[in-house]
């Protein structure tokens, strides 16, 4: 209530100041002996001071009072409000126009100077508010260092942003009634400004997408800046985001090479001794022993077998992410692999059916036949794994568009769809079978590498309680190029 009393104060002085300034030249004037130009002038170069220093208002005002002076003291018949000769009514009124005109241009001049520097001090905030975009660090701490600078920059008194992916929201400066939670968190497309009020809540979006929205109370910049506001946060958290991304993936690769280092260093320290376990183990083996004995000596060998197996996938993982596997491409029959990989695996099939079902004259593939007969014992052992027992296989083979596509069928339990993008993966395990099935989660990731080693795909679809049907592609074999 007092500033409101003094600022009215302020106002009603100037009111009077004006005139009063214009009665003082005035009554200077009319007691020296000065001619009415001179008079004239002097009273025009006031009200041009009065215009430029406290507004338009107090100008007309001295204007009306400098014409009614300048008439009644410089104008015969001197001392009174009549005019009688025409030309002075020209000049008087010549006289008024002008001073009203010169306070309006003055005023204007005053209020684009004031714009020009308010248009100045905008850009330049905006200008400070770029610059920290290059000091935020994570999303939460980029929210909350942006909204801080807002506040600082701009001048307003409150400042806050819902973000709208982590449903929080950031604030800086006193609470603000006009803010609330439920107002940032609805789904804008368009500002909503009020000025009288003095608050505004911009959506904050960047190609389309809706980020959250940015409150603002006080004393509010233009519309232009506030979406220019808007879109700078919105690149700020963005940007944020990027980096704490690019930092992630920075941090998992340098795990997985850490990891393949470790894997590569542990596969070969035990490829030795296992070596001379399994030959120790196999002259044992060739001697009688009790039967007690034999059977742990059979335990040994076996699960030598199972680490050997293991440091053999591990080895291949090591060399397929190195970038050392390098394929012998020949051309080979697509069905020659497939009764390969069937009779390897004859002893695990045991009496389990599989159908082989190959279209009518396949072309050649280009491949290595070592290579991608472990591609399909993978996919096969696979199904065994995930199938009931005596649940039959089918294993397929279909030419076209240059490719000839080999699948593996079983009818298992399935696999989830959100499981199937990372069923490739190395170490993944479906997590209804992590701790039901044996596995080192690496088989399908192997052949996936030896795949793509050969320009093909592999993939899956599945249905759960349906079975799964994985599937790769090989190219055909066009022959020698001709020069």
């Amino acid at each position: 209530m007092f500033t409101i009393s003094r600022n009215l104060w302020t106002r009603l002085g100037k009111l009077l100041a004006a005139p009063a300034i214009i009665a003082l030249i005035v009554a200077f004037y009319s007691r020296l002996p000065v001619n009415n130009t001179t008079v004239a002038l002097t009273l025009l170069l006031a009200i041009l001071g009065i215009s430029a220093w406290w507004g338009l208002l107090d100008a007309t005002i001295a204007s009306v009072v400098a014409m009614l002076g300048f008439n009644y003291y410089f104008l015969p018949p001197v001392g009174t409000f009549e005019i009688d000769d025409p030309q002075n009514w020209v000049a008087l009124t010549a006289f008024l126009v002008t001073a009203v005109m010169a306070s309006q241009l003055s005023a204007r001049a005053k209020r684009r100077t004031l714009e020009a520097v308010e248009r100045r001090r905008e850009i330049e905030g905006l200008y400070a508010l770029s610059q920290s975009l290059l000091l935020s660090g994570s999303t939460r701490t980029a929210s909350q260092d942006l909204v801080s600078r807002v506040v600082e920059i701009l001048g307003v008194s409150t400042a806050a942003f819902h973000a709208k992916s982590r449903h929080e929201t950031f604030r800086w400066g006193p609470d603000d009634p006009l803010i609330a939670d439920w107002q940032l968190q609805t789904d804008r497309d368009e500002a909503l400004v009020d000025r009288t009020l003095g608050f505004a809540i911009v959506p904050v979006r960047l190609g389309g997408q809706a980020l959250g929205n940015l409150g603002l109370t006080g004393r509010l910049p233009s519309e232009a800046v506030l979406n220019a506001v808007a879109y700078l946060v919105a690149i700020g958290i963005e940007r944020a985001r990027e980096l704490e991304e690019a930092s992630h993936a920075e941090a998992a690769r340098q795990s997985e090479v850490l990891k393949s280092a470790l894997l590569d260093a542990l596969a070969h320290d035990f490829r030795t001794p296992l070596t001379s376990i399994k030959a120790a183990v196999t002259s044992l083996l060739g001697q009688p022993h009790p039967g007690p004995d034999r059977e742990l000596m059979t335990i040994i060998n076996e699960e030598s077998d199972r680490l050997n197996r293991l440091v053999a996938e591990v080895l291949e993982m090591v060399r397929i992410e190195a970038g050392k596997l390098h394929p012998e491409k020949k051309p080979h029959d697509v069905s020659e692999i497939i009764h390969a990989a069937l009779a390897e695996l004859k002893p695990v099939l045991h009496d389990r059916p599989v159908e082989v079902r190959l279209q009518d004259a396949l072309p050649e593939v280009e491949v290595d036949f070592d290579f991608i007969q472990q591609v399909l014992k993978q996919l096969l052992d696979n199904a065994l794994k995930y199938s009931p027992p005596q649940s039959p296989l089918t294993v397929s083979a279909r030419g076209g568009e240059g490719r000839v596509v080999v699948s593996v069928a079983d009818r298992g339990s399935g696999i989830h769809e959100q499981e199937q993008m990372r069923v490739f993966d190395k170490f993944f395990r479906a997590r209804e079978h992590r701790f039901r099935v044996p596995g080192t989660g690496m088989g399908l990731a192997i052949a996936k590498g030896i795949v793509e080693a050969h320009g093909g795909r592999i993939w899956v679809t599945s249905e759960p309680g349906q079975g799964s049907v994985f599937s790769f592609s090989l190219p055909v074999y066009r022959g020698e190029m001709v020069s």
